[in-house]
């Protein structure tokens, strides 16, 4: 009898997941950036909220698709449902050759970064193998710091854990996340009542710039605000491993971004009770400037104790989900037949698991994910948007299918959820033109790929 993936995730593990993924390094390092673009406390807060109510209408957006289309792969499943398989597979394709194995490989490599704060000997910047070589008579550089052996390493235990069990994973995942939470709570509560703060300004323009600033400006720290939301979708990819999934798909994405959400709020309300506007601007670890505010001292152990915590959380949640992608590619013939098999003991996609955690390790040697995780901003929105449309497309194309959940506000939810995406596509596109086409041509270099998994396929089914 063929091994089959167990749904052994309840609503309250799907959720963990979610929020793990979710709330990684961001929350400690955006606010900073985003009010030297934005000098304003009220569109600082406006723009969280706008940012949490756009995720909310692509998380009810996606719970449709979730349970009309609840099985492995999630988003690849919607795609390859709506517009074919090649559609499919270039999202898997992206997914594995770029998005989840350099979000993986920056989540490991941030970690072994704030490793250092406490093990200088494990920093990035301690070298520990460096070499020259002459290749057509170009010369290349190669260094390892034993900061990147502590990331590898990490996703080498990290993907062994999975690997040996979804439970083993979810339970790590559970702790992972439950300690975050009340880290940041603690951090949210302990500061509005015991630290120094400071009024907060709440008129629209306290530094007087220019209308025309000021519009710019809310739009690049909503964009920000987006990214720090990236990871809500990823729930959707183990969507055939959740418990009754009618149900609790929708109620995961939607109460996961409500409680993201109302952290995201309160965390920055507090950076901007402790600090004023002007020693916020431009501060990469506000987190760790405003709570020494706040408390008195410095709290860089403190806070780099918890961005560790959360570091692992996050990276933990990208293992757990990432491999179901591949794991419904070869399913469809379109990946590796390995990829597709689940170990008979530990009820794993173990081979999936194993080949991102490769491919994310070597980004992890080379250094390169952060210039690919830039590449692929473009696409991955374009997917998003192709995801949503595919409500549209899945209701006409099937409207007699069972949908356990029908997204509220029909049509008009998925509709801001697509406008708002195209704009940040624009805005992309024009602020970073090259790496948008990089983007794009890395995508569509995997259809010669396609066509040979395809081919083989056929031949397979003769």
């Amino acid at each position: 009898m063929k091994t089959k993936l167990e749904r052994n995730l309840n609503l309250f593990d799907s959720s963990m997941i979610m929020v793990g993924i979710v709330l990684g390094s961001g929350i400690f390092l955006t606010t900073g950036i985003m009010v030297k673009a934005l000098p304003s406390a009220t569109l600082i807060i406006l723009a969280w909220i706008i940012g949490g109510l756009i995720t909310l209408a692509g998380a009810m957006t996606y719970a449709e698709l979730g349970a009309l289309y609840p099985e492995a792969g999630g988003q690849y499943a919607y795609l390859r449902e709506a517009y074919g398989p090649l559609v499919g597979f270039l999202f898997g394709w992206m997914m594995l050759l770029i998005y989840m194995t350099g979000a993986i490989a920056g989540l490991a490599v941030a970690f072994a970064e704030y490793t250092g704060y406490f093990f200088p000997g494990l920093s990035l910047g301690k070298i520990i193998f460096a070499t020259n070589f002459d290749f057509f008579n170009l010369n290349f550089q190669v260094s390892i710091s034993a900061g990147q052996l502590v990331g590898i390493s990490l996703i080498i235990f990290i993907s062994t854990i999975n690997a040996l069990g979804t439970g083993l994973g979810k339970i790590v995942q559970n702790i992972s996340t439950i300690l975050k939470i009340g880290l940041i709570a603690g951090i949210i509560i302990f500061g509005f009542l015991f630290g120094k703060g400071n009024p907060i300004d709440f008129s629209l323009n306290p530094s007087l710039v220019s209308t025309t600033n000021l519009m710019s400006g809310f739009v690049l720290a909503l964009i920000a605000v987006f990214w720090a939301f990236d990871g809500w979708n990823s729930i959707n990819f183990v969507g055939g491993e959740i418990k009754n999934p009618g149900k609790n798909l929708p109620l995961t994405l939607i109460w996961s971004t409500l409680i993201i959400s109302v952290i995201y709020v309160l965390i920055n309300y507090l950076y901007l009770y402790a600090l004023p506007l002007n020693e916020i601007s431009g501060v990469v670890r506000i987190a760790e400037k405003a709570t020494s505010s706040l408390f008195g001292g410095t709290t860089g152990a403190v806070i780099s104790a918890i961005v560790l915590v959360s570091i692992f959380g996050s990276l933990n949640g990208s293992i757990i989900t990432g491999p179901r992608v591949y794991y419904a590619m070869a399913q469809d013939g379109l990946f590796f037949r390995k990829a597709g098999r689940i170990h008979p003991k530990f009820k794993t996609p173990a081979f999936s698991i194993f080949i991102q955690g490769l491919l994310a390790c070597i980004l992890t040697l080379t250094g390169t994910f952060e210039q690919l995780l830039t590449f692929v901003m473009f696409i991955s929105i374009v997917f998003w948007i192709a995801a949503a449309t595919a409500v549209f497309t899945l209701r006409k194309k099937y409207p007699d299918k069972p949908r356990p959940y029908r997204v509220c506000g029909y049509p008009y939810i998925p509709v801001i959820f697509i406008t708002t995406s195209i704009g940040i596509l624009i805005i992309t596109i024009i602020e970073k033109p090259v790496e948008s086409l990089a983007g794009l041509a890395i995508t569509i270099s995997g259809l010669p790929v396609y066509y040979l998994w395809n081919k083989r396929s056929a031949q397979n089914k003769k």
